[in-house]
């Protein structure tokens, strides 16, 4: 599957996120401040999560060799979606 430029730079935008929560860990911020910003951090994923699940399923509906009709690739990806919560 190919993966969306903006996919890819939302998750290394988490990634710089990710350093910088470890780097106020380091310098002892307020726990708000980095709950705050953990909390940014899991909702961006959380997006690129659901963009990937949907990229998905519209390759897996428009692809014949998937096997998958279009009601088990839309159950698939509600799966993916829910055990990622």
């Amino acid at each position: 599957m190919r993966y969306d430029k903006k996919i890819v730079n939302r998750l290394k935008k988490s990634e710089g996120q990710m350093r910088g929560v470890l780097n106020m860990m380091d310098t002892e911020k307020d726990c708000k401040e980095v709950v705050t910003q953990l909390t940014a951090i899991r909702s961006s994923i959380d997006k690129a999560i659901g963009l990937i699940v949907a990229e998905n399923l519209v390759q897996c509906i428009s692809d014949e060799n998937s096997g998958l009709t279009s009601e088990e690739a839309v159950q698939e990806a509600i799966h993916l979606l829910v055990k990622t919560r």
